[in-house]
């Protein structure tokens, strides 16, 4: 059982979010948690964390011009045991899974209210990590499922390609899985490997596995589209 309040410090630019955060929090779960400082400037964060002995850091993503990703960043490096909830005021996707992966141990909107808030800063404490159901649900759809930039570009012998190399076959085995030279699955794995972005098959396989592709069956050969043999 918890013998102790919680720290807190709250990093948000809006200094009457902050406050008002503040006093609600008080209000709601005073006897949980307690401010231990605030700031407005998302370069202080990590050193406020320091210097209050912080359990959890409540970040704001939207800090200009310093943003709230390289806060958490920062508090992460220096203080690996303090917690961190990552606040934003829109949806953005790409925003939630840079903080996430910028060391966050949860991601909440602004817009929740602080009788809702307790439970997951609470949760987040206790060693837990803390997505809203919506934003969970996303973010397992985008892991899932290839960006459109990358996607979009590959022909469907492209896509078989990947996958093959996602199972580590030689250019042996894909010149024969693919009916072509071994030349040219050479020429066409070099060609995949730059569309991807991908220095080389290992990462090309790491990011198979990410988006989800290998449980996928390959498709067969001789579709439209399939390259010739060489």
């Amino acid at each position: 059982m918890q013998d102790h309040k919680l720290v807190l410090v709250l990093v948000d630019d809006h200094d009457l979010f902050t406050q008002g955060l503040a006093l609600l929090l008080k209000a709601k779960a005073g006897d949980r948690f307690e401010i231990g400082g605030t700031t407005n400037r998302a370069e202080e964060a990590a050193s406020l964390v320091g210097s209050c002995e912080a359990d959890i850091a409540i970040v704001d993503l939207a800090m200009p011009p310093v943003n709230g990703i390289l806060a958490i960043r920062h508090i992460k490096s220096r203080h690996p045991d303090t917690k961190v909830i990552a606040l934003s005021g829109t949806s953005d996707l790409k925003l939630a899974e840079e903080a996430l992966r910028a060391g966050a141990d949860g991601f909440l909107p602004k817009s929740a209210d602080p009788d809702v808030l307790v439970a997951p800063l609470l949760s987040v404490a206790a060693g837990f990590r803390v997505v809203e159901d919506t934003l969970f649900t996303a973010l397992l759809d985008a892991v899932r499922h290839p960006p459109e930039e990358i996607f979009g570009q590959l022909a469907v012998e492209e896509i078989r390609l990947w996958v093959l190399l996602s199972r580590g076959l030689e250019t042996t085995e894909i010149a024969e899985r693919m009916l072509v030279s071994e030349r040219t699955a050479k020429r066409l794995v070099a060609s995949l490997l730059n569309k991807l972005g991908a220095p080389n098959r290992i990462v090309a396989a790491g990011m198979a596995g990410h988006y989800g592709l290998f449980g996928k069956q390959a498709p067969s050969p001789g579709r439209p589209g399939s390259a010739p043999a060489g």
